[in-house]
């Protein structure tokens, strides 16, 4: 198999998990999050969206450039 090929399976795989993680976050935790911090109204969803989305960026990134680091030959 060719490395571009897995490189797309890897990247597919990614965003497969951050849908799944997107969907129980927007489910589950916004929800959840939204009736502790009642005190910031209207905004809290979108910040607290903007938050999620920021950390699993981060968390995706760092796993793609981990895995696909530069080889030792």
């Amino acid at each position: 198999m060719g490395e571009r090929l897995k490189v797309f399976i890897f990247v597919g795989l990614l965003g497969f998990f951050a849908g799944i993680i997107a969907d129980v976050t927007a489910t589950y935790v916004i929800p959840a999050l939204i009736a502790l911090l009642p005190s910031l109204g209207v905004v809290t969803r979108y910040l607290l969206s903007g938050l999620a989305g920021a950390f699993l960026t981060l968390i995706l990134v760092s796993i793609w450039a981990y895995v696909t680091g530069p080889s030792e030959t």
